[in-house]
């Protein structure tokens, strides 16, 4: 139950004791004059109360140093100066607390604590004010907390309008400063420095300070809200309160704890000491970042960006293995042949050896699909000890795959160049291009065109992704493209590559190649043991004569897969535990070999001639053929010839007839003979000049009616006046000869210089006639 009672009305500052009851209070203040609220919550207040009641009904008031309510405060928490109240109301509630309704008389100051009952007493003395009359200093005061405090009243939804009136007609100085330090929104601590200020000229300054204070900051608060309101709706209630609060704690000059991943950031862009213009571009992004919301767009946009500069192989590097004989080894373990490209790498490392910042070579592997281009790079990041990393750039059309897209796209990235560099981990990795020649271009721009400044080892130092806006150095990365043609890459491009032809391989190279990596390879991918299977070498020399007609690998590797697959299933079903595949045995793994009739049998008339041509896809053999039929003096090409070849043709034709005479040609034959050049397989387009010899040769064998010589074959361009130009893809087409049979081979004079690139074994299996002259290889070709 409620107990109300009501305090004497002659209870005035005049009759204060010299002991009194302490209640410490916590995080408020009670100024003299001034009425406060108070609830007890500990035992001992609510018997200080009680006997504070029976008597005097005064008490003092201190502020504790401590803010927890709960624990027991001590005499040495307390401050030494405070306020004499007295208890107008007191009730008690039902849970032993007790509410107070207290007014301050007069401030006082402790002279000694009293400990012989269980609450705090003490002597006291109490304490007057000075200077409290109103001259001028105090007037003028007055005057200016007046106006303030007005303004803070019109600013505070929580003060009534009538503190501004109420204050006005405040007369005395010490009263007014009480008054508005007790209502204003200050700290505790500001609060009692008042309080302990006994000269009211002082004390009407320290107000004036803590006034001026709280209208600036409701003054920001309103300019904040002014301004965040126009753009403010229901969705950005939340960055608005947030914003509002920090430009409040950045005018107290109060900094706002960090976010985790704002110190991950600049922890780690401490710990990886990035280049000058990257460090300075991480920072600004990251203040950029702690000014933003992190539920915002541009946030993670932000974040995003500071993911990819911070992630990225700034300073890392891989240490190169320098031992070149292991390198070798390690080279030649895993490829058979390619002399080229080894030598080259080898020299690499060398110059590496002997100088340390030597720049990464660009390096073009050139040849037909399946000649280890792609693996090749993958020995050599091995051989080096470096990272390898690939992209594939064929049907490449928009250069922001180099380069990367601005961040001002919506789900903008680095270019691939940064993107793998990332994935690598270290700024010196092997880096390989694949299908260089299959680029192409289009309205989104050239991608040739973006890896000018990649490839070039006089600018890659600084090269810049259109994302990171930042210069990255790639002067460390050793770069590899590979082609099949040259032809279609732009020649600013193939200007800044050092080009290594890889030829097709041999017969001989295709053998061991497939008894030391494919057979073993493609037995561990079917399952089977080195005891369950063998493939005698005759039986792998009928599958790359009979089977496969390519420069490369891949079919040569299919067909032993068919083979083996053929294996593991009869020793999956029982029938044998371990085979022997012979030559023999081949037409039941892999059914008929390809019908190729012996090329004796296809030049048993005049006008049949072997020419020689070169393809993307390693080299080949060409039939030429020519008949003559009753009609005027009409030339017929077929075999879906090119415009160059057509040219060759009609050279041939003019020279002949210009040499009748000479070639011993019936001058008649023209005017009485229609003729017809075909080139089969006429499902596949022919071009080129290397064709005019043989042209030239079959229809000088159909005019005078000899017979071309049996195994030979031919290759040059020719001229009107009988004279015989180089041609290229010298190795393709000999390699390609050797494999069709051929026993005698014609080339230019000129292409002589060719043949160092072409095995010994090969050159001592083919009679070479190289020659200048028409007339030498009519000499040479034709039977007599």
């Amino acid at each position: 139950m409620d107990d109300l009672r009501h305090p004497p009305r002659n209870i005035t500052s005049d009759n204060i004791p010299d002991i009194i009851p302490i209640l410490p209070i916590v995080d408020t203040n009670l100024f003299p004059k001034m009425v406060l609220p108070l609830v007890l919550i500990q035992n001992e207040a609510v018997e200080l109360i009680d006997e504070a009641m029976s008597g005097n009904r005064m008490l003092g008031l201190l502020l504790s140093k401590r803010s927890d309510i709960d624990s027991k405060h001590t005499a040495d928490d307390l401050y030494r100066i405070g306020t004499v109240a007295v208890i107008l109301k007191m009730s008690k509630m039902e849970d032993d607390k007790a509410q107070l309704l207290i007014q301050g008389l007069n401030r006082f100051r402790v002279i000694k604590f009293l400990q012989d009952k269980k609450y705090m007493q003490a002597k006291i003395g109490v304490m007057e004010s000075k200077n409290a009359g109103k001259n001028k200093e105090n007037r003028a005061l007055m005057a200016n907390i007046i106006e303030q405090y007005k303004k803070i009243v019109e600013l505070s939804p929580g003060l009534p309008s009538e503190m501004g009136h109420m204050i006005k007609s405040l007369q005395e100085p010490n009263v007014l400063a009480d008054m508005v330090a007790s209502t204003i929104n200050a700290p505790v601590k500001e609060k009692q420095k008042v309080i302990e200020l006994l000269d009211v000229t002082k004390r009407l300054k320290k107000v004036t300070r803590l006034v001026n204070d709280q209208l600036e900051i409701l003054e920001m608060g309103s300019k904040i809200q002014s301004q965040v309101k126009e753009d403010m709706d229901k969705q950005q209630r939340e960055y608005y309160l947030r914003q509002q609060l920090k430009a409040i704690k950045e005018e107290l000059g109060e900094t706002e704890d960090e976010s985790v991943e704002i110190k991950e950031y600049q922890a780690i862009i401490k710990e990886k000491k990035l280049p000058q213009e990257a460090q300075k571009e991480a920072e600004r992004e990251l203040r950029r970042l702690s000014r933003m919301h992190p539920s915002s767009s541009e946030y993670v946009v932000a974040s995003t960006y500071m993911d990819w500069l911070t992630s990225l192989p700034w300073n890392k590097r891989s240490k190169d293995n320098l031992d070149i004989k292991e390198a070798r080894r390690i080279l030649n373990n895993d490829h058979y042949g390619l002399e080229k490209p080894k030598k080259r790498i080898l020299e690499y490392l060398a110059v590496r050896k002997l100088k340390d910042d030597s720049k990464g070579p660009i390096l073009c592997f050139a040849g037909p699909p399946g000649t280890g281009k792609t693996s090749l790079g993958r020995s050599i990041a091995r051989a080096l000890g470096r990272q390898f990393v690939r992209i594939s750039l064929g049907g490449v059309r928009d250069e922001a795959e180099i380069r990367g897209h601005r961040r001002t796209y919506v789900g903008a990235l680095p270019g691939r160049i940064i993107q793998h560099l990332r994935k690598a981990g270290t700024k010196n990795p092997v880096f390989m291009l694949d299908e260089i020649d299959k680029m192409d271009s289009s309205y989104h721009g050239d991608p040739s065109s973006a890896l000018l400044e990649v490839l070039d080892p006089e600018q890659n130092f600084s090269f810049s992704d259109h994302y990171l806006n930042v210069s990255f150095d790639l002067s460390d990365v050793m770069f590899l493209t590979t082609a099949n043609v040259l032809h279609t890459i732009p020649a600013p491009l193939r200007d800044r590559i050092e080009i290594l032809e890889l030829s097709g391989y041999t017969e001989e190279e295709k053998l061991k190649i497939a008894t030391r990596y494919l057979i073993p390879r493609q037995r561990e991918a079917n399952g089977l043991n080195a005891t369950q299977i063998k493939i005698t070498s005759g039986a792998v020399k009928k599958i790359i004569s009979g089977y496969t007609r390519e420069s490369g690998l891949r079919n040569l590797e299919r067909h032993i897969g068919s083979v083996c697959r053929g294996v593991a299933s009869k020793i999956a079903e029982g029938e044998a535990n371990i085979l022997v595949v012979g030559q023999k045995d081949l037409h039941e793994y892999l059914g008929p070999a390809p019908n190729m009739p012996d090329l004796v049998l296809r030049i048993e008339k005049p006008g049949v001639v072997i020419g020689l041509a070169w393809t993307p896809y390693g080299g080949e053999i060409l039939f030429i053929e020519a008949v003559a039929m009753k009609g005027g003096k009409g030339l017929t090409l077929t075999g879906q010839l090119g415009d160059v070849m057509k040219e060759s043709a009609s050279t041939a034709l003019s020279f002949i007839r210009a040499n009748a005479k000479k070639l011993k040609v019936d001058e008649s034959f023209f005017g009485n003979h229609d003729l017809h050049i075909h080139v089969p397989e006429g499902s596949i387009p022919k071009d080129g000049p290397s064709a005019g010899v043989a042209m030239l040769t079959c229809l000088t064998s159909l005019m005078t009616g000899r017979l071309v010589k049996k195994r030979l074959a031919m290759s040059g361009e020719i001229t009107l006046r009988g004279e015989i130009l180089p041609v290229g893809g010298i190795k393709e087409k000999v390699i390609a000869a050797h494999r069709a049979g051929i026993k005698k081979l014609i080339l230019p004079l000129w292409n002589q210089k060719d043949m160092e690139d072409v095995p010994d074994y090969i050159r001592d299996s083919i009679d070479f006639y190289f020659v200048d002259k028409m007339k030498d290889v009519l000499e040479l070709a034709l039977d007599r």
